[in-house]
């Protein structure tokens, strides 16, 4: 491996900040470790303390943020930038491709993104794996998407495109749109190594055939099977009855969200949002626009606050609802996924009255909201109110208090507080092993410090607690929309920005700089000041993010979705061996994902 680029040799120009004080422990206690000579501090707009480090650091920063006393225990996000067309890096180290890390710290509640500059000519990197475990997907992925190169890396192939494939997508100089290909051609020839491609090779993913005693059979299961929720491949490694390990298989269900983030203005990108975890709606487009408005510096007035906080609610619900339906499911209950569907429906009259659409409204938008509440959304609200807490009642009497349930998922595929933030889960999934860390309390956004509500919370970390904790958790979701029906503020629903939501059509009539404003903003989109911002919300699944660096365009730099799901596919071979066939299929049920999450 060649050598690391010197920080001594970063041209650090007058725009550079200095390493802050007070204000971020974090920097002054890596600067006390490793020294100041060594550390770049990076301002961004969303305020997480962001240093670059040399490549040869990089696990002894990490292994020691991991060990401080208030450790950074999550490895939240990991991912990479192609720098090569950037032209606003303003005092930052010269880099052709970047490496970033994201960690968390749940006790301090707060986070530190550790940055490495890489050049072109040495696209390589040590793997974090041996101080992260999560680490071996989100590296697999910089491996598949940028080309990057990680030694020491236990499975250093491709995670989300085919083997096959040729090309690294995230790359600049790799096509954003299908135009832009030579025409698609399925040969007989190629149909045959496409196929053969997806065959499972043991040896290749260092799974032995068999032990002393018997041979190991190999079960696939999915990507095409109902109890894998989705596009989802997973092989068993089995000893009769017995999981002695599995294979995750993901990538079916790619469709290039972030790539596409690059050629979409700043707006239009906002209906892609929704297609991410597509159970939940205006919850996809919260994280985007919220980081939007760090970059562009927005205020939007509380009532568009209290509008998505409500929104949001409605979909937390109607998601909740499908995971208990098929939860039960696939314990074998057949009744009340009918039921569930049935009061989804009434949620989504509700949505669709207001938003004019169902399960993909895109309804969120810089600065605002598409338009305002229309008349008589408050009583079909409240008819829904006074429905919903009496279902919830009989659900729990009739599935979550059931015995045969109960003897399926009870201390079914258990994992303790430690190892859920080994392997960066969140959201329920976290919250039902205890840890109270919920960023609706923990990091209040969009108004929610002003809502009164619980966080539900469970201590034996098994399928069970899952679904108590999601069940609860719609009352909570319950008791918001209350407040936000009896305490709806009066004013606009959208932020007056010249970077926000167009103006209304009637000032354009008024004055001709309105009326320009309105022809760029649709025609060519809003033109972002440059910087980077990053959003956590606590969506349906787990926390969702969204990483944006805008380098003074119409469009995103680099788009980074962070989802929950991800991480949460990854833990399933520690938490379910030695199980049994049937705990998986009650895993699965517990864990809440659907593919587009993962696959992005």
């Amino acid at each position: 491996m060649a050598e690391d680029v010197p920080m001594a040799s970063i041209e650090v120009t007058s725009n550079a900040a200095p390493l802050p004080g007070a204000e971020f422990a974090v920097v002054r206690e890596l600067s006390d470790r490793f020294g100041g000579d060594q550390l770049v501090f990076q301002p961004t707009k969303d305020g997480v303390p962001t240093l670059w480090v040399p490549r040869s650091l990089i696990r002894d920063v990490l292994r020691f943020l991991k060990q401080l006393p208030k450790p950074y225990s999550m490895l939240y996000d990991l991912s990479a930038v192609d720098e090569r067309l950037r032209k606003h890096r303003f005092g930052l180290p010269s880099s052709d491709y970047t490496m970033f890390y994201h960690l968390l710290s749940i006790e301090r509640n707060s986070d530190v993104r550790i940055k490495v500059a890489l050049s072109v000519d040495d696209l390589s990197i040590p793997t974090v794996t041996p101080v992260f475990a999560n680490a071996n997907w989100y590296e697999r992925e910089v491996i598949d998407l940028f080309g990057i190169e990680f030694p020491g890396h236990p499975q250093p192939f491709r995670l989300l495109m085919p083997r096959t494939w040729v090309g690294h997508p995230l790359r600049k100089d790799y096509p954003a749109r299908a135009t832009e290909f030579d025409p698609f051609q399925l040969t007989a020839l190629r149909q045959d190594q496409e196929q053969e491609a997806l065959r499972f090779n043991p040896e290749e993913k260092k799974k032995k055939k068999g032990n002393d005693e018997s041979d190991f059979m190999f079960l696939n299961l999915g990507p095409n099977h109902p109890s894998a929720h989705g596009a989802f491949r997973i092989v068993l490694q089995l000893d009769g009855e017995e999981i002695v390990d599995c294979v995750p298989d993901i990538g079916y269900h790619h469709r290039g969200a972030e790539k596409m983030a690059e050629r979409q203005t700043w707006h239009s990108f906002i209906p892609y949002t929704d297609r991410i975890d597509y159970l939940g709606g205006v919850m996809n487009n919260l994280p985007y626009v919220l980081a939007v408005e760090q970059l562009a510096g927005i205020q939007v007035p509380a009532r568009v606050q209290t509008i998505r906080v409500m929104l949001s609610e409605f979909f937390r619900i109607t998601s909740h609802l499908l995971f208990l339906g098929t939860y039960i499911q696939d314990f074998g209950g057949m009744t009340p996924i009918f039921f569930m569907f049935s009061d989804r429906k009434k949620a989504y009259d509700v949505i669709e009255a207001i938003t004019g659409f169902r399960m993909h409204p895109a309804w969120f938008r810089i600065g605002g909201v598409a338009h305002d509440l229309p008349n008589g959304w408050e009583r079909l609200v409240r008819e829904f109110l006074a429905w919903m807490p009496k279902r919830l009642k009989e659900y729990e009497k009739a599935a979550m208090q059931n015995g045969v349930l109960k003897n399926r998922a009870i201390d079914i595929a258990k994992y303790s507080s430690a190892e859920a933030i080994e392997w960066g889960v969140t959201g329920p999934g976290l919250r039902a092993t205890g840890i109270d860390f919920d960023l609706r309390k923990a990091r209040p956004y969009s108004g929610y410090e002003n809502f009164d509500f619980d966080v539900p919370l469970a201590h034996n970390g098994d399928a069970y607690d899952r679904g108590l904790v999601r069940l609860e958790e719609m009352r909570q979701s319950l008791r918001i929309i209350q407040q936000c029906v009896d305490n709806m503020p009066a004013g606009p629903f959208k932020a007056d920005h010249p970077l926000s939501v167009p103006p209304s059509k009637d000032r354009t009539l008024q004055d001709i700089e309105t009326l320009i404003h309105h022809f760029t903003s649709v025609s060519w989109g809003p033109v972002m000041p440059e910087g980077e911002a990053s959003f956590m919300v606590e969506a349906t699944k787990g926390i969702n993010s969204y990483y944006l660096t805008s380098d003074k365009n119409t469009m995103s730099y680099r788009t980074r979705i962070r989802t929950p799901s991800f991480a949460h596919l990854q833990q399933i071979p520690s938490v379910i061996r030695g199980s049994m066939i049937p705990d998986l299929i009650a895993y699965l049920a517990s864990i809440d994902f659907v593919m587009a999450d993962v696959d992005r």
